[in-house]
């Protein structure tokens, strides 16, 4: 079925009209999908495209870019109540993480974006990539952007590290990490962990509340 047509729009907000609707069907397609898909899902003539992108290649390159942008999840996770209580503010958390991971996922596999294949390479941000160093070089830096998710994250947990049994900053970093691996199809062997599934573990763990460790350790 096609789309109703969609009013005219100033070159910006066409492009922007456009690779929101390219980002779903580069997820499902990847390399296969046509223009004439993504003309038909945001309601235009396929050449209304090629007015403000040269090609398809270019089209899918913004729309990658786009999916992997971390400015969306930062707005997200910047709006998330502090009032809430900590399981829901946790979980509201989890599902901001989750929700970009599963789509950066799904384009991934789409894509086969591997090594050896650099033409559709994320890139956002004004930064030019950093240079390989020499043998011993430690890596690039974290990228900025990351940093910035774990800062806000960070926030979102300070007012309850009194509550907590391990510094906010582990509990930061268990939360990305098992997020991360509990949303990837291939890691989590096709069980995809749902975000209450992660918050709940990190929170409570999975020993019952009237067993206490013997071995001394201490429970996340």
């Amino acid at each position: 079925m096609v789309s109703e047509r969609a009013r005219p729009l100033p070159p910006d907000e066409r492009r922007a009209s456009l690779i929101a609707a390219a980002i779903p069907l580069i997820s499902e397609h990847g390399l296969k999908v046509t223009t004439k898909q993504i003309a038909q899902a945001a309601g235009v003539a396929e050449g209304t495209i090629f007015r403000v992108f040269t090609d398809k290649t270019e089209l899918v390159q913004a729309a990658i870019n786009s999916a992997f942008d971390p400015e969306q999840t930062l707005s997200e996770l910047g709006a998330i109540d502090l009032d809430l209580p900590l399981h829901e503010r946790c979980l509201a958390i989890t599902t901001v993480l989750q929700g970009r991971l599963v789509a950066v996922f799904k384009i991934m596999i789409a894509m086969r974006m591997a090594p050896g294949q650099p033409k559709y390479r994320p890139k956002y941000g004004s930064a030019p990539p950093e240079k390989p160093g020499p043998p011993g070089y430690p890596g690039p830096r974290i990228d900025p952007k990351t940093e910035e998710i774990a800062a806000e994250i960070l926030r979102l947990l300070a007012p309850d590290r009194d509550r907590l049994t391990r510094p906010i900053e582990e509990v930061a970093h268990l939360f990305r990490l098992l997020t991360f691996s509990g949303s990837h199809p291939f890691i989590s062997d096709g069980q995809v962990l749902t975000a209450e599934q992660i918050t709940s573990t990190i929170l409570d763990g999975v020993r019952r509340r009237d067993e206490e460790p013997d071995h001394g350790g201490s429970r996340c």
